[in-house]
């Protein structure tokens, strides 16, 4: 049986980097061109100078939390879209509401890969989960599982009772759904003394999947892998066999960026995760979106050669109120970027019965009343409150991504 999906998961470094030298020109182009927004978004750039990471990163970000009021203004998608609307196979609903294409070619979501590595293999018969209504859950797994030569089961959402009736009568061997809804259905089918054993593989998505929930599903006979998409991007990244991080997507190219900023951040540093894919129906182009996760080093011991990532590991729009007036961690960015002193830098807001206070805490090396003193003016300067600093020692801010940390409570 073969261990990876294609040649490409055990790339070297180096064959990686000449096939972005040759894509990512030709994207950058291929978006400028053919979409409205990145018409102008990226109208000073030349696209024969984007070949290597580094210089990806000197593009603008496009951040998930403005697809609402994008596509409001130019409707149906923001103008983000390269294939016009009567030349697509489908449009589906995201929370927001926020409208995604889904253009012709097979494999759309790119998801295959990681069913592959879940343990799918042609002609398993697969029950997939997700909701096939308005929604893109149904359709990545369904076009993934076609892609690798799986029938499927579309049993969407809820109707528990039924699906292990379809589960007892078909015998499928494989789980496309959420952790939560899996963990149900083989408990609810030991419950009710229905033979649910077929079922020996999954691949889950769209909700958390702590040690704990992973063992129960385990001890229930079920293998659990999880993979990390978003509707926009597709696939972004899959465990393996090896459960040791996520593995990059072959289609996507993922930074970890400081909140609040484009500015990637060093290995292991916690940061918001953003991420350009080679889709040309839909080309987002350094696509911020709003979660958090950190690099992990070195390839996995699977052998596929590509990043790592932690995975989910909370969310980075920390945007918060304070005295009536909002703070956004590109602020806090903001202040950092005046003193070049500055390591990292965490707001801390605090405060009881609407009284509240802001506690800025930045890594320096060696305490200076006079530096302290300038970066609560510029604190004051740039959210228009008065705050107190803090000067901390290098390395001593947590590493979880925090730039606003509301410690207040509101119950």
């Amino acid at each position: 049986m073969a261990e990876h999906y294609d040649a490409l998961e055990t790339r070297s470094a180096d064959q990686r980097a000449a096939s972005l030298a040759e894509c990512l020109p030709a994207h950058i182009a291929h978006a400028r061109t053919n979409t409205a927004y990145f018409a102008r978004s990226l109208a000073e750039v030349d696209a024969n100078g984007v070949t290597t990471r580094a210089a990806l990163a000197k593009l603008p970000i496009l951040r998930k939390s403005d697809l609402v009021s994008l596509q409001r203004a130019t409707p149906p998608f923001g103008g983000l879209n390269a294939t016009p609307l009567s030349d697509l196979v489908r449009v589906l609903i995201s929370p927001g509401p926020i409208f995604e294409p889904e253009g012709h070619a097979a494999d759309y979501y790119r998801f295959a890969r990681a069913l592959f590595a879940a343990g799918f293999r042609r002609g398993d018969l697969v029950i997939n989960t997700f909701a096939y209504h308005l929604t893109p859950g149904g359709w990545i797994g369904q076009s993934a599982a076609e892609a690798l030569g799986c029938p499927v089961i579309p049993g969407g959402v809820g109707n528990t009772e039924q699906q292990l009736d379809a589960i007892v009568a078909l015998r499928p061997v494989a789980y496309f759904g959420t952790p939560a809804f899996l963990k149900t259905l083989l408990e609810k089918g030991v419950e009710a003394g229905k033979d649910v054993s077929s079922l020996s593989k999954s691949l889950v998505s769209g909700g958390a999947l702590p040690p704990s929930l992973r063992a129960e599903i385990e001890a229930l006979g079920v293998s659990c892998a999880q993979a990390y998409a978003t509707a926009d991007l597709g696939l972004i990244a899959y465990e393996s066999e090896a459960r040791e991080g996520m593995i990059a997507d072959e289609g996507a190219i993922i930074e970890i960026v400081r909140p609040g900023t484009g500015d990637p951040v060093p290995d292991g540093e916690v940061g918001e995760v953003v991420v350009t894919v080679l889709n040309p129906d839909y080309p987002l182009v350094r696509f911020a979106t709003g979660d958090l996760s950190a690099v992990l080093a070195g390839p996995s011991p699977c052998g596929r050669t590509n990043l790592r990532i932690k995975g989910w590991m909370g969310r980075a729009d920390q945007t918060t109120k304070v005295k009536g007036m909002f703070v956004h961690p590109s602020q806090v960015a903001d202040i950092a970027a005046r003193h070049p002193e500055i390591g990292r830098a965490r707001l801390t807001v605090t405060g009881e019965k609407g009284v509240d206070a802001m506690t800025l805490s930045v890594e320096v090396a060696g305490a200076d009343g006079a530096l302290r003193a300038a970066i609560a003016e510029t604190l004051q300067s740039v959210t228009k409150m008065r705050g107190d600093v803090m000067l901390v020692a290098p390395d001593s801010l947590p590493n979880d991504g925090k730039v606003i940390d509301d410690q207040r409570s509101y119950e």
